[in-house]
Formats: C-alpha cells, structure tokens, sequence
C-alpha cells in the first residue's frame, strides 16, 4: 500500500537563498485572512539563467499554526487549506514580484490555481493609476493567457459559496466589487446562485488567450466550457491549443547524445525544432544505433536489480528473496515500459486484464518479454493506490516474478533510467481525458517506440510509420466492454507485430526492421515535440500579442482601455435593443458548385451603429437532424441605412464550395478594433 512521506526540508543546507532588503532582512509580502495578515517570506532558486521564487509562510510573525503550515504540503485534501493556499499563490505572488521590483506586462497562469492573481493585479492596476474596476479589468485579460491541463470538469478547483465569501468578501472592498459580482465571474451561468466558485473559470472570464495543451484537448475544452460562452458554436469557443513539449537535452541519455553529435552534428541541441537536422538520423548506422540502445537498456536492467533489492530490504525480506531481485528481469528481452501517475483514468492494469494470455506472451522461451511499472497516486486517490496494490501483487505470482517489476518512490532519475532503455512505451488512459502527456516524447528521443490509446499529444503525433494505436478513437458507453476490447487489442498487437518485429533478426543479428521504426519515430517526434517549438508559439499566439496589448491600451494615460470599456459598456446597454427582422436569399431551386447565392438581411441596430457590430452569414452543411455541421461565418457588408428607423441592409455572398443539402443562419456579434476575441463579451444574436 503506497505510504506518503513529508520529508522536513533544511532550507539552510538547499540550494536556495533567502531574498533580502538592503538592511540585510528577509523580505517579506503580508496577505489578509479571516483571522489577520499572513506573511511569507520568499525564498530565490536559480535555476540557470532563471529565478523562481518561492513563498513560505512557516516564520515566526505568524502565530497560528494553520497559517504557518499554508505552505507545507502540496497534496492537501482539506478544502479550506487549499483556498488558503490558492489565495497565497495568486495574491501572494503578485505581491512577492512588486515587493522584488519585478513588473511583469504579461502573466501566464498555469491551470486555475493562481488565478487570484489577475484579481491583485486588478486592485493593483486601479489603485496606482486611478482606474475603474472594468477599467482595470479589461486591461487585466488583454494581457493575462490561461492554459488549462485537466480535460474533465471536476479536476478544476472548486470552493463552496461559504468558504469564498469567509475568505474573499473583505477583499472585495479593494476591488470595488460585491461579492455577488466576485461569485459571478467564477461561475459558468453568472446567475445560478447555486452553483460553486470554480477557479478554472474564474481565469477563464479574466484571461483572453485560452489554451489546451494539445489538439484533442484544445477540442475536449471547448466541449467542457462552452457554456461559458452560450451561443457560440462549439468549434468557435475562444479556446486553442499549444502541444505540449520536453525539454530534449534534460531527457536524452549521454549515450545517445553522442551519436547525435556524430551524425546529426552539435546544432541539433541549439536547434531541436530543425526537422532538416532530425532527418540525418536515417545517417546512424544501424550497428551503433542498436548497440546504444542495447546499452541504455543493460543499464535499465542493472538499476531496476539495485531499485529492486533496496525495496525488498526497506520491506524486510528475507535474505533469499533479495537475492533473488538479481536475477530479475532480462537485459536482451523486449523491455516495455509503463510510468506515470497512477490515477484510475490511466488504466494502469489494462494490459494485465487477461492474466494468462499476457503470462504466454512474457514467458515465450525464444521472444521473452518484459513490464517495468513505476509510478505515484495521488495521496487522497484511493482508487490509484489500489492499482498499485494490484500491480504488486502480480509482480509477485509465480511465473511473472521476473517478468514484471514495480519500482517504488518513482521521480526524474527513475524516470529517465525508464524512458532511456524501454523499447516500448506504453500508454492507455481512458480517451479522451489525457490532456496531453509527455512521457512518451521522452522515450521517443532516445529510441523508445509508443504503444498508445489515440489521446493526448499521440493523437496528433501517431502514423503507422513512428509507433502503434490502441484502437482507432472509438467512443464507448460500457466502460467495462471497453477495458475488454482494448486489452485484447494490446496483446494482438504484441503477438502479431510488436514481438515478432523485435526478434526478427539477420546474420547480424540486428533487427532492421525495429531499428527503421526508431528512427522513424525519432525524425518525426523530436523536431516537433519539444519545448523550444511549445515556447516559439507561446510567444507567437500569446505573449507577444499581450505584450502589445500592453503597449497599445495603456499609451497616453491608459486613453484606449477607458475608451474600450466606455464602449463595451454603452453596447451593453443597447444590446438587448438590438434585432434581425428579416433574412431572404435568392430564389434559386439548386446552386452548382462554383455559383454564388446572394443573402441580405435587414437589422434594427437603435443606438448601435454598424461599425459596433458584425453582421455574419453563418453557413455550412445540414446533418440528418438539421444542424449545421463544418459551419464558417462570413462577413455581411453594410449597403444602406435608414437612420431616421435605425434600420440597416446587410448583404453576403455565400460560395457554393461542395455538393449536398447546405444551409445558413445569420447572427450578430460585437465589432471593435481593441477586442481580442468577438466572443470575449459573450454577446451574440442569432436570427430566429
């Protein structure tokens, strides 16, 4: 049964620093809570040319204890800790940064949990330059990005309504808000009363860049928030996506960054997004590719023996047994590798459903096979800690002791003995709730091949040229049935290609076959699945488009942000006034593919004007049901106004791109030069 351990950490002997004042004391940043001002002081770890900084509220000038463990434990279940610990993070840290003298134009908010933030920067940005909350506000999200990781709506932070309004109402004095306001802005409906404070959301409604971190996640998001914003079809919910990528030379073994200096030349680590370096891997000979592998996974072998006897040891086993763990796995077996977090979703056993097919296929005497597992569950997932308990316990059947290995307390050094020296690396959450997942990148640098469920980064990575797919993205209603259908798919793959590929050797006995498959997988994975491309359009899709907002909506005494809040606040008042009274199109029995059809509609805009608005012709194909499927919007022009009625004729026209039964709507959305997303104000109106 796993056992956590809060090892008590001696800062003094770390390699960190305490960041002080100029009289040489520690500084500190002081938060209120319902019981009086919390303090942290803040610790500086260099990481490279980089400082992060870390916020400890276990000192003296705090009193209670319950204050001063805020920042003990990490994996806390207690609700009431965790908000506390939300509101150090966000409030907190944007204190520590001014307190620092760091003024940062762009935050990036990395799930919600520090999304508290963008409320301090709001107190902050109205205090010190005399704005209005909207004010303020709406140059908080132009420039703040949000990246969500939990593709299932109940892994996204929630407090209940008391807990919030114990800790955050006094808050709201600083903000200028009230607390029904404050609740508001963390709720998918604003006026359900009755529905919880999500932090996921709260981010959501304070950010203007949104993104999944790879494209089935961007897609599943899209899907779990669009009531966010009620109206907007689901393909054009302002959420996006940026894959997800490792940091290659944090990951790749010395054994095989040698061969990459040999053949694909020194650049390829200065440049690991260059596809023209990655495709000279086809350049390694064969020989020496394989034989580095076959070292990479000696060394799996010989460390997993060690892992092994020092477990048996903590357990106390007897002298035999520990003698034993020597022999313990097969340095020139097919080594398949499974590590990660053990939450249920991931399906940790699913390869071990049908016990005996799978002992057949590990204990063929000509291609043997092997399993090492390593991995955590959450401290409260009781679910996870059962499927280590089972996996344990059938290391420990007989026949399958040698066969498979769980290696305890797994971290970065278990980890990279694991992803250097598998040949597979298996992969099988329950679809689609990988967000993205990264493991398999680090195996596919140094030679490892994926065996995957279609989710997450494979989803977008897989061809049948770099790796294998566990199904084919079927949808299941009878979760069991499923289990069932894609372990029996797993061993299929593993009799009919995985095993026999592997052990299909020549006169060299090299396996020529496998080896292409390494670097196939190699050329197509590395150059786009690493952090210098995640972080290229990073910068590209968010942070300079923030960094420009900035420049723009605060230039001559914050004039473009008030102007734009005036704005939004005078479409609001009028939106309500605002009406589609009559949509006509040609009258054309059929339309041939190339043709035209020519849609007006006539729009009651009152006090708005047509440079307010966007007037669309939303039109795509027409499913069984009559919905609009592969739907794209275009832009309405203006051809006159009849200003004493504020009525307006707006005219399109639609291409006849494809064949079939096609149909249209035409909708209305808010128009301004400064808004970065139509959808942003969550207004829309659809003709009837």
């Amino acid at each position: 049964w796993q056992q956590e351990s809060y090892p008590e950490n001696d800062f003094y002997n770390m390699s960190i620093e305490l960041e002080r004042g100029e009289d040489g004391t520690p500084l500190t940043v002081s938060v209120d809570y319902p019981a009086g001002p919390v303090k942290a002081q803040i610790w500086r770890a260099q990481v490279g040319r980089v400082p992060l900084f870390l916020l400890d509220t276990n000192i003296l000038d705090n009193s209670l204890p319950e204050y001063r463990d805020i920042t003990d434990q990490l994996y806390v279940t207690n609700r009431e800790m965790r908000l506390r610990q939300e509101i150090m993070l966000g409030i907190g840290g944007v204190r520590a940064l001014a307190t620092l003298n760091i003024k940062p134009e762009v935050y990036h908010m990395n799930e919600g949990h520090s999304a508290l933030l963008a409320l301090e920067r709001i107190c902050r940005l109205k205090d010190e330059n005399d704005l209005s909350f909207d004010e303020a506000k709406e140059l908080v999200a132009a420039t703040t990005i949000f990246t969500i990781h939990t593709p299932v709506a109940a892994g996204n932070e929630e407090f209940d309504v008391g807990l919030v309004e114990k800790y955050l109402s006094d808050y709201c004095l600083c903000l200028g808000i009230s607390l029904d306001e404050l609740l508001a802005m963390g709720r998918q409906d604003p006026s359900n009363e009755h529905e919880s404070f999500s932090m996921g959301v709260l981010a959501m409604h304070l950010a203007t860049r949104r993104n999944g971190v790879s494209k089935l996640h961007g897609a599943v998001s899209r899907d779990i928030w669009k009531n966010v914003w009620p109206e907007v079809p689901e393909d054009e919910v302002p959420i996006g996506h940026v894959v997800n990528g490792i940091h290659i030379n944090s990951w790749v073994s010395k054994d095989m960054q040698g061969l990459f200096d040999r053949y694909l030349g020194p650049e390829w680590a200065k440049e690991p997004s260059n596809g023209n370096l990655w495709e000279r891997v086809s350049q390694i000979p064969d020989d020496e590719l394989w034989r580095t592998h076959e070292r990479r996974r000696e060394r799996l072998v010989a460390f997993a023996r060690e892992h092994l006897k020092k477990q048996l040891e903590n357990r106390g086993a007897l002298s035999p047994e520990i003698a034993s763990a020597s022999e313990a796995l097969n340095p020139e077996a097919l080594t398949i590798g499974f590590a990660r977090r053990f939450a249920p979703y991931k399906r940790a056993t699913l390869i071990l459903r049908d016990i005996d097919r799978l002992a057949g296929i590990l204990n063929n005497k000509d291609c043997p096979v092997q399993l090492i597992y390593a991995g955590k569950a959450h401290p409260g997932d009781t679910p996870g800690k059962e499927l280590i308990q089972e996996v344990i316990h059938i290391c420990r059947q007989a026949g399958l002791q040698h066969r498979i290995v769980f290696l305890e307390d797994y971290d970065m050094s278990v980890a990279r003995y694991l992803v250097q020296g598998v040949d597979v690396w298996l992969n099988t959450p329950r679809r689609p709730r990988e967000a993205s997942g990264t493991s398999g990148m680090k195996a596919a640098v140094n030679g490892g091949i994926n065996m995957s469920i279609l989710d997450g980064w494979w989803h977008e990575a897989y061809d049948s040229d770099i790796g294998w797919a566990i199904g084919r993205e079927e949808d299941y209603d009878d979760e069991d049935y499923q289990d069932m259908v894609e372990s029996n798919a797993i061993y299929e793959m593993l009799e009919r290609e995985v095993v026999p590929l592997f052990y299909n050797r020549g006169a060299d006995h090299l396996p020529r076959g496998w080896i292409a498959l390494m670097k196939a997988s190699m050329a197509a994975i590395c150059p786009k699945f690493n952090t210098h491309r995640m972080v290229h359009e990073y910068i590209k899709q968010a942070y300079h488009p923030c960094a420009a907002n900035w420049e723009s909506l605060t230039a001559h005494n914050f004039a473009k942000v008030r102007e734009l809040t005036s704005w939004k606040v005078h479409i609001r008042q009028h939106w309500s006034d605002i009406r589609i009274n009559k949509v006509e199109m040609d009258e054309m029995s059929e339309v041939r593919v190339g043709e035209h059809v020519t849609i007006k509609a006539q729009v009651y805009l009152g006090n708005l004007t047509p440079e307010d608005v966007s007037v669309e012709a939303y039109q795509g194909e027409v499913d069984p049901q009559g919905n609009l499927v592969n739907a794209l919007p275009i832009s309405m022009s203006c051809l006159e106004s009849h200003e004493e009625e504020d009525d307006h004729t707006f005219m399109a026209a639609i291409p006849c791109r494809s064949s079939g039964l096609h149909g249209y709507s035409v909708r209305i959305l808010p128009k301004h030069y400064d808004l970065t997303s139509p959808y942003e104000m969550g207004l829309i109106l659809w003709a009837s």
